[in-house]
């Protein structure tokens, strides 16, 4: 009997425990398939941010020819110095010698790509005279070289992208003007990639304009870039993005990292004002400038396109106590960003050619890696290519601040051009350097997300029919 009773007992307890058991899995089941449904319906509206790759940027990429850096750079080296204070007389130049010889390449080099894309490159100087100061001892004509490649559309040819690098070089002594210099590296390779990137993409249409530029007078104290970024504002130019190469030969350490290239952006903008100045404290937007912007634009079009080389984004706007043409433009309120390479030798940049105690010194061929600088061009040239056949940025971007509530409501203008199909509203935590999420909301110039403004950093950026996306703009607060 006792056998019995426990067993009746123990069969309804098991009876109990089955229903029980029954319940929870079909919540279980209802919950992951609820579960499984949200997650689907975000993830229709809100992913990662990518971008489309274009079929003829990739072609134009396999274009890049390590080969031709190779053979541009050893022509630049040739000319035994360029520094800005050598010589530019007719002998000089004709004897193949000194920074004037340099500059008359240069130009006929951009020359040659015009004939050959049928006349797209309008070809350029911008002298000067500087007068005496710094390391300059003596008036001192100095002169930028560059190429213009008109947008194909009369609205969005207005807008401008740039790439640079600059041509002079030293030694030891700055105002050494005759022993040798050779600037493979710094800045032969920066020079090359943007010659580079002109004979390739010159043979391409974009919408907005394309500038080729190459500038004289950096290691007296950036004084041709400082000249063009100031010419470029008094003429009222649009330029959205300006990328300075300087030093991407990837010198041949052991310690070199050939598959990344630093590019460095200001946070707050050295041309903001004590206003400027004050918003940005008050909204926490000290890394999002336009250039910041621009870095992360870069590093998005680093993973669409193989370029050979990743960008690794450093957060300053240059090297430690140190600086770059990229900042002339940053002066004058432009987004502008430094390329170079991961380590740096410096036993290789501003040194006297010698051998000492069995170290090599100066600024040789033989130091550079030429498919790297190859691999830097291509990252340059996706970008460039991206941005001017992106549609413009949306302008008048605000987040709406005038009651408290935990939703965010963005607004914006169209941009002028009228080639932005729809829209794309980015969002990241404010501790994340990155963008995180994407999503997408169609051709409306206004729209509601339920993510508190208090606990992400939002941005707009407009999207044309073939997926090109323009740079990110960060929204003013609306009261």
């Amino acid at each position: 009997m006792k056998l019995q009773r426990y067993g009746a007992t123990n069969s309804l307890e098991l009876e109990r425990l089955s229903r029980v058991v029954r319940v929870s899995l079909c919540a279980t089941l209802a919950w992951i398939a609820a579960t499984t449904i949200l997650m689907q319906a975000v993830a229709a509206q809100d992913s990662s941010p990518a971008f489309s790759a274009d079929a003829q940027v990739t072609a134009a990429l396999r274009q890049i020819s390590a080969a031709r850096i190779q053979s541009t750079i050893e022509k630049l080296v040739s000319f035994q110095t360029r520094s800005t204070l050598s010589a530019q007389d007719p002998s000089s130049i004709a004897s193949g010698h000194g920074i004037g010889a340099a500059r008359e390449w240069i130009k006929s080099e951009f020359e040659r790509y015009a004939r050959d894309c049928g006349g797209c490159l309008e070809v350029k100087l911008d002298s000067f005279t500087e007068a005496p100061g710094g390391r300059i001892p003596k008036p001192t004509e100095i002169t930028n070289v560059y190429a213009v490649m008109k947008g194909t559309d009369p609205e969005s040819a207005k807008r401008v992208v740039l790439v640079t690098g600059h041509y002079d070089s030293r030694n030891s002594d700055n105002l050494n003007i005759t022993d040798f210099a050779p600037g493979a590296n710094d800045d032969g390779s920066g020079t090359a990639v943007s010659l580079e990137c002109a004979r390739v993409l010159s043979h391409l249409k974009f919408s907005a304009t394309i500038i080729f530029l190459t500038v004289a007078g950096e290691e007296q104290g950036l004084n041709g870039s400082h000249h063009f970024a100031q010419m470029a504002k008094a003429a009222g130019w649009n330029i959205e993005a300006a990328l300075n190469n300087d030093i991407v030969g990837g010198d041949r350490s052991p310690q070199q990292d050939t598959s990344t290239v630093r590019v460095f952006s200001e946070g707050v903008p050295l041309a903001a004002s004590d206003a400027d100045l004050r918003l940005i404290r008050s909204l926490g937007g000290e890394s999002d400038s336009a250039s910041r912007q621009l870095a992360r634009y870069i590093s998005e079009v680093g993973r669409t396109y193989e370029a050979g080389v990743k960008p690794m984004l450093v957060f300053r706007l240059d090297r430690y106590l140190r600086g770059g043409d990229h900042s002339s433009f940053n002066e004058q309120g432009y987004a502008a960003v430094r390329f170079t390479e991961f380590r740096e030798d410096f036993n290789h940049q501003h040194q006297n050619v010698r051998t000492e105690n069995g170290v090599e010194f100066g600024d040789l061929l033989k130091f550079v890696n030429f498919d790297y600088v190859a691999s830097v061009a291509r990252l340059n040239a996706a970008t460039l290519a991206s941005l001017a056949s992106a549609p413009a940025p949306p302008s008048k971007v605000h987040l709406l601040a005038t009651k408290l509530e935990n939703d965010s409501t963005l607004t914006w203008d169209p941009p002028l051009g009228g080639r932005a199909a729809s829209y794309e509203v980015l969002w990241r935590a404010t501790t994340s350097p990155e963008w995180e999420h994407a999503q997408a909301v169609g051709n409306v110039t206004r729209t509601t997300l339920p993510t508190s403004k208090d606990n992400v950093i939002f941005a707009v950026r407009a999207v044309d029919n073939q997926g090109h996306r323009s740079l990110a703009v960060t929204p003013l607060p609306e009261r």
